[in-house]
């Protein structure tokens, strides 16, 4: 394979992963609003997503695979193609977590609509934040502001904390509104996970520019 065609081939591949993170992102966006506005035909939207962003994630495995087995890339282009490979992953989970979403917003419309002391929709709003940094950092090939990224992670988990203590709180008050509770409890949950994800994706864009194993937090001069 000539530099040209291996290039060009990088350049399909980044714009492939492109296609995953919107499919992903417009997942957890309808996961959020099927909860904001109770619609289980939104749900049904996000479920039946989830076959082709599964199917996705293959065809750019076997791509990257393919890249590897026949070019074996060096330095930054190898950077890349990992970065790719553990990007595509970290997209399909959050496509996951947005149909585990789905599910619970199905299950709450059995029960009455009740204030819960926990602000879903802002907890939401800042996970996603997360995820449409993480792209645009990796689309930018901008490490600075993948970085950014992984200090929002914190906040991400301190709401989710308090939403558990909250949640669990209410759950021991008012036994009676235990089902509402625990829902909104595992929505937190799946939300803090969409963070985990977006800063996985933050971390491997860091990787790909600057060669730099930040996981676990350590940034240092990132």
């Amino acid at each position: 394979m000539t530099r040209i065609k291996f290039h060009q081939s990088l350049d399909e591949l980044k714009e492939k992963l492109l296609v995953m993170a919107g499919m992903a992102e417009q997942a957890i966006q309808r996961a959020i609003e099927a909860y904001r506005v109770r619609d289980a035909s939104i749900c049904n939207l996000v479920v039946r997503s989830e076959p082709s962003i599964n199917r996705l994630e293959r065809e750019i495995d076997q791509m990257a695979l393919d890249l590897l087995a026949m070019e074996q890339p060096m330095a930054i282009d190898l950077r890349f193609i990992l970065a790719v490979i553990h990007i595509n992953a970290d997209l399909e989970r959050v496509g996951d977590q947005a149909v585990n979403i789905a599910v619970r917003v199905r299950e709450m419309e059995a029960f009455p609509s009740v204030d819960l002391p926990v602000d879903i929709p802002r907890l939401a709003e800042l996970a996603a934040a997360m995820v449409r940094k993480a792209l645009q950092s990796f689309i930018e090939g901008d490490a600075e502001m993948a970085a950014s990224v992984l200090t929002m992670d914190d906040q991400v988990d301190k709401m989710n904390e308090a939403a558990f203590y909250a949640l669990s709180t209410l759950i021991r008050e008012k036994p009676e509104l235990t089902p509402q509770a625990l829902n909104a409890l595992i929505v937190a949950r799946n939300l803090e996970r969409v963070g985990d994800h977006a800063t996985n994706i933050a971390e491997d864009v860091i990787f790909w520019v600057h060669g730099k194993d930040v996981r676990h937090h350590v940034r240092s001069d990132v």
